[in-house]
């Protein structure tokens, strides 16, 4: 009798389409594992998987969520990410070492490392605020996906309004960081704050302008109305 991940897997395989899959790459400037089944495909997978393990102790879908991440394949690291998520109400503390062992280790892509903060670490850090701390240690790694999780992570968080003043913070250790993909990662955490707090926002992004980089500015003011986009973008 076939493992549950072995089932995954095979449901993956059966699921592949040609076209996602010779297009998968062209969204990556770093080389990935990508069998090429399409993102809701992948979703439903999941569930369905899910149901048969939703049982088990959280420990043992840690353990199943890490062989997933250790083949390596976008699809298992996006299911691994949602069985990771559906078990929210469960986490305690100390799985926080789990997903930063998991961010560390696994994660070598935007796709991946988004998938993973946006829900599973972003929740923990509603639920569990005190560890904004152990997130800021994130932003000083010498691991450009460790230093990009610490803003995606905010995302949701900060579209609620939560944590304002630890994502300027945050913003400001990444401040001149100069991977892309970094800068991507705390100008969308900017964008997420503006949505409750565009006016303070706005003043952070108008006080670091001239420095700030083009790349991270643009993400930062992308929902802000045209009139104050073009003050900040204004030479």
């Amino acid at each position: 009798m076939k493992t549950t991940i072995e089932q995954v897997c095979q449901a993956l395989e059966e699921n592949i389409d040609e076209k996602t899959r010779l297009n998968a790459q062209s969204f990556f400037k770093e080389k990935i594992l990508y069998h090429g089944v399409k993102i809701p495909m992948v979703n439903k997978i999941s569930k369905e998987f899910y149901q048969s393990i939703k049982e088990l102790p959280k420990n043992e879908i840690f353990a199943l969520c890490e062989e997933l991440w250790k083949s390596g394949y976008s699809e298992e690291s996006y299911i691994a990410c949602n069985w990771s998520y559906y078990i929210h109400e469960r986490y305690e503390p100390e799985d926080f070492a789990v997903f930063e062992g998991w961010v560390n280790e696994y994660v070598s892509n935007w796709a991946s490392c988004d998938t993973l903060c946006n829900h599973t670490v972003g929740t923990f850090l509603e639920m569990y605020p005190e560890y904004i701390t152990r997130l800021k240690e994130w932003a000083h790694s010498d691991n450009r996906w460790t230093k990009r999780a610490a803003a995606v992570t905010l995302i949701i968080p900060a579209r609620k309004g939560l944590f304002l003043n630890d994502i300027f913070e945050i913003a400001d250790i990444l401040f001149n960081d100069p991977d892309d993909l970094v800068q991507k990662g705390y100008g969308w955490m900017l964008k997420a704050a503006s949505e409750a707090h565009q006016k303070e926002v706005f003043d952070y992004v108008m006080a670091k302008k001239a420095a700030m980089p083009r790349t991270s500015l643009r993400y930062a003011i992308e929902k802000m109305p045209k009139e104050l986009k073009a003050l900040a973008m204004a030479k």
